[in-house]
């Protein structure tokens, strides 16, 4: 709808960056936004709503259970909550306010302590939780995870993301181990991860997804795990999550969502690198230039093309002609993360052929503009 963008005098986006909540992260299928407005125009009890379909995602990902939040932040921040609060009906109140004498260190390897639009630790705060890392930022094995945890230890958090230090970390089935020899629950936040299962199957009490990533719903989160710990989340309702509250129309959209993830085939990383070549052929034709496939550092099978800028050919700085491609026609977004290094990524999972097309020509003509 066009006409949007014109009656508030916005820029249409071309996402090369992925799943990204800046540009809105993705877009729901037909299905998923007519069961978004069913649930706009109809009431339901809404307690009634959250535990049975919390039942049904839980029997559809083989977990005990599960709960809709209002996104994947929420779903850390709510989590906390839980494990410090439980059963205490005085705390679910006051969690804002008392001093807390209860367990409410939360555990993470200090790679995973990353800002990922907003700090782990923010959310772990918002919680009632103190952060406290273990091990080293490159290096977080399973000894140094369990020499980090005291009977002030409320919960480990695991941090799945390609934000995160990836080598020399110990794996979520390591975590799960020290865990359990802790009696202590394993939080895993695997918001942008695509399998639904595998973590929890490793031995995570509570697994936070973002709805609107991989499972393609609308703005929500997921939180699956074992009963008692998906009851405490879910009980946060009445405590710091009524400021984060998902609404009817969310919890089922997100519901048939994940309904169309489990059935639907998924796209794999071969048939990225073939969408891609073409538009990696065109590239390594500019002087200056050079493209190549490369893979998601988190170990998904999502493909990406780099793309590397000689800036003493160019004669642009990397980050300098990424902002400049945000300002053009369309509002061009690619993976900068390495551009201090003259190196961008384009994820090529939200973008057409022909979009593929503008964005060569618009870094070609930005090239030709300083050669």
């Amino acid at each position: 709808m066009s006409s949007l963008y014109e009656k508030y005098d916005l820029k249409q986006v071309i996402n090369a960056s992925g799943r990204m909540t800046v540009l809105g992260v993705s877009t729901p299928t037909a299905d998923v936004i007519e069961t978004v407005g069913y649930g706009l125009n109809h009431y339901f009890e809404v307690k009634d709503l959250v535990v049975k379909t919390g039942a049904y995602i839980a029997k559809l990902l083989n977990a005990e259970d599960a709960v809709v939040v209002s996104c994947a932040s929420a779903g850390i921040a709510q989590s906390v909550a839980a494990v410090i609060v439980k059963d205490d009906a005085w705390l679910l109140e006051n969690l804002h306010a008392a001093p807390l004498s209860v367990p409410h260190d939360i555990v993470v390897p200090k790679g995973h302590n990353v800002n990922f639009g907003a700090p782990v630790g923010t959310m772990v705060q918002l919680g009632g939780g103190r952060l406290v890392e273990a091990g080293y930022a490159n290096e977080c094995s399973a000894d140094q995870l369990a020499a980090a945890v005291t009977a002030q230890t409320a919960a480990i958090l695991y941090i799945k993301s390609h934000h995160c230090v990836q080598k020399s970390h110990l794996s979520v089935a390591e975590a799960a181990q020290v865990a359990k020899a802790k009696g202590v629950p394993l939080i895993v936040d695997a918001a942008a991860e695509e399998d639904l299962q595998c973590y929890y199957a490793a031995g995570a009490d509570l697994v936070i997804y973002s709805g609107a990533k991989a499972i393609e719903g609308p703005t929500s989160g997921l939180v699956i795990g074992k009963q008692q710990y998906v009851a405490w989340v879910r009980q946060q309702s009445n405590g710091i999550g009524r400021a984060m509250k998902v609404g009817k129309e969310g919890i089922l959209g997100l519901t048939h969502a994940i309904e169309n993830y489990l059935l639907k085939d998924k796209v794999s990383g071969a048939q990225m690198v073939e969408n891609m070549t073409p538009f990696i052929d065109n590239l390594n034709q500019l002087t200056g230039v050079s493209a190549r496939v490369v893979w998601d550092a988190a170990g998904r099978d999502i493909a990406r093309a780099e793309i590397k800028f000689d800036e003493k050919v160019t004669h642009w700085p990397t980050g300098d002609l990424v902002q400049a491609l945000k300002t053009g026609d369309y509002a061009i977004y690619f993976r900068g993360y390495k551009a201090n290094e003259g190196i961008i990524e384009a994820d090529v999972r939200s973008v057409t052929p022909e979009q593929l097309d503008i964005i060569y020509r618009s870094i070609r003509t930005l090239l030709e503009k300083k050669a």
